[in-house]
């Protein structure tokens, strides 16, 4: 058996057409391209949906959820939000009405308690992780909670290692040891919450003893962290796809909300909740309005005043409804009531669950066109693919990162060949259906936005480079908000105070891929430091940091199997099947192994990962697939494993 070989990306410089789905691509002018798409979409006018680009600007974003609400009139647009972090905003925008992160970057410099929550930031957040770095050595207590000793736990206090999907299990049992030990903030949870006694009532059960058989946690370790995190004047809790991941993603945010909630650890400074973000844009893209339920500035397609605004501005009628999100466009296209996409920098044909059935989905589409740099695997599917230029060095315009700073970012190089902006495609493409999308450049756009949402308006472009980025809100010119969010709970006042925040009311619930004896290894997924994404930026090159994939084990289901780093076995889950060398971690315990999807031209993780989705973000269940291992009858060469890193 072969070793399947790293596909090389190169930039796409010229537009790129097909005749028929069967033949190949051939070189395109811009104007045959883009009448192409024009045509595409109008025959396909009331079953579109557009994917829209996380790593693509704040502007791009913003013209992105424009183009298809005003000229294919549907709120069909989402980006990969969905893939990770839509947990988090729901969950977030649930408790306290915004769905961002409540704190700033350089809070975790001054506070005395960090919980990294599913998170192996050194690796997959090293900018991020600099400032806890800052933290600990102000004297900040830092404790993981992974299933994995990860290499960010190897600066912790404590790390609790808890089973696969038993994260509820074990913020309950937190909350409940908060509760007994009189360590609740009740002034903060009388004035600023609601819920608490059926919240109580909702942990009750779950005694230290209970949550060590269900979690693996010893009780002890989940005592500590109770106590360390209620006693902490000021506490951080971060998180990241160990908690969204998964069927139940928004209600693990919810418990790990109620405890900021039970301990008045939010909207201070220093205290707070951050879902950290793995792409530069990936907040931005949410607050842009590339989501099916809200509009720019992270207001409801429901609330009528704020639909109005819009609908002055822009001219047009909005339905009073939400669209599908890409969870549900993907569903859509299996039964034809999705026919055309327009898909901006995202490649969901590698990065989506159950990889297989999504290739096939987008086979079924009607019209397929895709907007990006490379030639990925999705845009090998399309039926026309147009050049743009990277979302840095070569555009003009913002981004927002994990702590809601805005920052500008510059064109520093000329884009190759023919590649265009994404804004100027897309309304070159909205003029041929009719409608007129006319910005003089970047700014233009941000102003547009800024009129129309208010925790943008102050931000000028003038005023982030002089602030070198500024967090939202910023309502107005001539001032800056406080750094943290939610600072209105603390008000004595109720008026000032506002709407309270509602404990959720959520319930442990086990991964959906059960082990069993057919399927006895729990697979979880993540990131590597040297890696990024689905690897077409990071993996189709020659480099010394380039590892390739692995299935990596605990050195005892090693020796179970009888395998040696480096040596080639098939994984096999319920949907799919993968060959992969071995690579021994002994941060793995028994039972669970690893992997990563940066290349997936080699070794397609997403075959074996289940298509199970949190019903409330439309999250799929990455972090959690049942799998057996079979080591193969003939050893295949492989290049060397040495230093291979994981989150």
């Amino acid at each position: 058996m072969r070793k399947r070989q790293p596909k090389t990306y190169t930039r796409l410089t010229h537009p790129l057409v097909r005749d028929a789905r069967t033949e190949p691509f051939r070189r395109a002018t811009w104007d045959e391209a883009l009448d192409r798409v024009a045509r595409g979409l109008e025959r396909n006018r009331g079953a579109f949906g557009m994917f829209s680009c996380s790593r693509a600007t704040n502007e791009t974003n913003y013209v992105a959820q424009k183009f298809a609400r005003v000229v294919m009139g549907t709120h069909n647009v989402d980006s990969c939000n969905r893939t990770c972090h839509a947990p988090s905003v729901a969950g977030l925008a649930a408790a306290f009405g915004s769905g961002g992160g409540t704190s700033s970057y350089a809070e975790v410099e001054h506070t005395d308690v960090i919980v990294m929550w599913g998170s192996n930031a050194r690796f997959a957040h090293p900018i991020f992780f600099q400032h806890v770095l800052k933290g600990i050595g102000n004297g900040a207590r830092m404790y993981a909670v992974d299933p994995r000793r990860t290499s960010t736990a190897e600066w912790a206090e404590s790390w609790l290692g808890l089973n696969v999907g038993t994260d509820i299990a074990l913020a309950h049992a937190i909350g409940r040891e908060i509760i007994h030990a009189g360590l609740t903030n009740e002034a903060f949870v009388r004035r600023a919450t609601t819920g608490f006694e059926e919240y109580r009532a909702l942990v009750e059960p779950w005694t230290l003893s209970l949550a060590e058989k269900v979690t693996g946690v010893p009780a002890a370790a989940i005592r500590e962290l109770a106590h360390a995190y209620a006693r902490a004047e000021r506490a951080q809790l971060c998180w990241t796809l160990g908690i969204t991941e998964h069927h139940n993603g928004t209600d693990n945010v919810r418990a790990l909300i109620n405890l900021a909630l039970l301990t008045g650890h939010v909207g201070r400074f220093g205290s707070g909740l951050q879902p950290l973000r793995g792409q530069n844009n990936v907040q931005g893209g949410g607050d842009m309005g590339a989501i099916p339920n809200r509009l720019p500035g992270f207001q409801d397609i429901l609330d009528a005043d704020a639909r109005h605004r819009f609908e002055s501005a822009w001219g047009t009628a909005l339905a009073p409804h939400y669209g599908l999100n890409l969870t549900e466009m993907f569903e859509a296209m299996e039964d034809g009531t999705l026919r055309a996409v327009y898909c901006i920098g995202e490649n969901p044909a590698q990065s989506e669950a159950d990889s297989e059935q999504a290739v096939r989905r987008l086979r079924q589409l009607d019209f397929l066109v895709v907007q990006d740099i490379f030639l990925t695997r999705t845009a090998e599917l399309a039926d026309v693919v147009l050049p743009a230029t990277a979302g840095w060095a070569e555009t003009e315009g913002t981004t927002t990162n994990s702590e809601r700073r805005v920052q500008r970012v510059r064109r520093a190089v000329t884009p190759p060949g023919e590649a265009r902006e994404d804004i100027d495609i897309l309304c070159d493409v909205a003029a041929r259906l009719g409608h007129d999308f006319t910005y003089a450049d970047a700014e233009a756009v941000w102003n547009e936005l800024r009129s129309l949402s208010p925790d943008h308006h102050g931000m000028t472009y003038a005023r982030l480079e002089e602030h070198q980025g500024i967090q939202w809100p910023c309502p107005s010119t001539d001032r800056l908000e406080p750094t943290y969010l939610h600072g209105r709970l603390w008000e004595s006042d109720p008026a000032r105070r506002g709407r309270p925040a509602p404990f959720g009311i959520v319930q442990h619930d086990p991964p959906v891929d059960l082990t069993d004896e057919r399927y006895p290894i729990r697979l979880t997924t993540g990131r590597r430091l040297d890696s990024y994404n689905t690897g077409v930026q990071s993996g189709g090159f020659a480099s010394p940091l380039r590892r390739g994939e692995a299935i990596e084990l605990s050195p005892e289901d090693a020796e179970h199997y009888g395998v040696v780093v480096g040596e080639q076995v098939r994984v096999t889950s319920r949907r799919g099947s993968v060959t992969a060398p071995v690579w021994v971690d002994p941060a793995l315990r028994p039972g669970l192994a690893f992997m990563t999807f940066h290349f997936p031209d080699e070794v397609d993780t997403n075959q074996l990962t289940i298509e199970a989705n949190c019903p409330i973000a439309g999250t799929a269940e990455f972090k959690a697939s049942a799998i057996r291992i079979e080591k193969l009858p003939v050893a295949t060469e492989v290049p060397p494993l040495t230093g291979l890193t994981t989150d």
